[in-house]
């Protein structure tokens, strides 16, 4: 499992022209889910992310994580997170794991971000066409993955 992780001014997904959902101060996580994925990923990436201290504090030090500064978060899935670009120049994402294994995933990511953060967290829809739109403060991008804990 993977996610991109950026700290946003405001951030939110359009579906069909409409806006879907949007947030104010906080986190924008782009979420991949492979095959070989399970809760013990979902609640590894949920601690961190929950828990990374990437806000600054009165001082400018990145000293305070998103709970702390009461923002919110948007999550958004996005099964290009474990595209191989090994072979050629068009990407495979045979990694990705099918919507049947995904979605119960994704959905059990939402949930658990929204426990641990403390706040209903946004989302995108799973599998649809979305266009997001953000304003990255920092700008700051984070990737974890939770197959390789560096």
């Amino acid at each position: 499992m993977r996610i991109v992780i950026q700290r946003v001014a405001q951030a939110s997904v359009t579906i069909d022209k409409q806006i879907h959902s949007s947030i104010e101060a906080g986190l924008l996580v782009l979420l991949g889910i492979e095959d070989e994925d399970t809760e013990e990923d979902i609640n590894y990436l949920v601690q961190k992310l929950c828990n990374m201290r990437i806000f600054s504090d009165e001082e400018g030090k990145m000293n305070l994580d998103v709970k702390q500064i009461k923002g919110k978060i948007l999550i958004v899935s996005q099964f290009t997170l474990h595209a191989s670009a090994k072979k050629g120049n068009r990407p495979s994402f045979i990694k990705a794991a099918r919507p049947e294994k995904a979605i119960p995933l994704y959905e059990t990511f939402i949930r658990e971000t929204s426990f641990i953060s403390g706040k209903a967290c946004k989302s995108g829809v799973f599998g649809a066409d979305m266009q997001l739109a953000l304003i990255n403060d920092g700008p700051v991008t984070i990737i974890l993955d939770s197959k390789n804990k560096e």
